[in-house]
């Protein structure tokens, strides 16, 4: 669900441990850069000013510095949150106990889960990938506003719908695409949700993704990953540094991600 970027907001500061092993702190996240966010998250873009201030009403506003954790994978979920600056970071353990990413999220996006969404425990941990603020509401006030408002209930169910049609076309791409196809639809998406196109110089990435959260995200190997990628680089693909990676032949990539298709 790539979105558009929220104007800049107050930067997130001090902090205070809460019940629920959560470690945040109310934010003063402006409400212009509220709004600005609710209107662009998929279930409620698109609804009038004043339906968007009573969703804004029943959200509390929380913070993270970056590695803080959000919730766990196995926890309860009792909660859906909207990142609104910042970047989160979605991650599973594998069965070797390897910490492994699946997405990263940027302002507008949705995630977390509730037993109205279908799932009663969180699948997956988020953290806080840099220093972030999210909205957050629980499940009896997300029910409210269902109940409130059909439309959202609807785009709930088109998602949900949407969600297990994409879980299972990964599935069967896992097994068909190679390494190479992988990263490289891997990049273009993180491009796209994340890049800026700086002309000549190709797309900037200024994230701090390891290998392994690439391979995570590619569903790969950080061993396979580093291969493909420093050939790449040779080729003149891309160039990467200490937290930065640039794509500087998004054609060729694009070409590398259906290949074999």
């Amino acid at each position: 669900m790539s979105t558009e970027q929220s104007p800049a907001g107050t930067a997130p500061q001090g902090r205070r441990t809460i019940p629920l092993t959560e470690i945040t702190l109310p934010h003063q996240c402006p409400k212009p850069v509220r709004m600005y966010v609710l209107a662009r998250a998929p279930y409620f873009a698109g609804l009038g000013e004043e339906v968007l201030e009573g969703i804004d009403a029943r959200m509390s506003t929380l913070t993270f510095a970056p590695e803080e954790r959000l919730y766990r994978e196995g926890e309860p979920a009792r909660a859906l949150y909207v990142v609104a600056e910042g970047r989160i970071k979605l991650s599973q353990v594998s069965a070797s106990g390897t910490e492994t990413v699946t997405d990263l999220l940027v302002p507008g996006e949705l995630f977390g889960a509730m037993s109205t969404l279908g799932r009663t425990h969180h699948h997956q941990t988020a953290s806080a990938l840099v220093g972030t603020c999210v909205l957050r509401i629980d499940q009896n006030d997300f029910r409210a506003v269902l109940a409130e408002q059909p439309r959202i209930a609807l785009r709930v169910l088109d998602d949900v719908a949407d969600r297990l049609h994409r879980a299972e076309s990964a599935v069967g791409s896992r097994s068909t695409a190679s390494v190479e196809q992988r990263v490289a639809a891997t990049l273009l998406r993180l491009a796209d949700k994340l890049g800026e196109d700086r002309g000549a110089d190709g797309i900037m990435l200024e994230v701090p993704l390891s290998r392994a959260d690439l391979a995570g995200l590619a569903r790969s190997t950080p061993e396979s990953v580093s291969r493909v990628m420093s050939r790449w680089k040779k080729d003149g693909l891309i160039d990467s540094g200490r937290r930065w990676t640039a794509l500087l032949d998004r054609e060729r990539l694009e070409e590398l991600s259906t290949a074999g298709t």
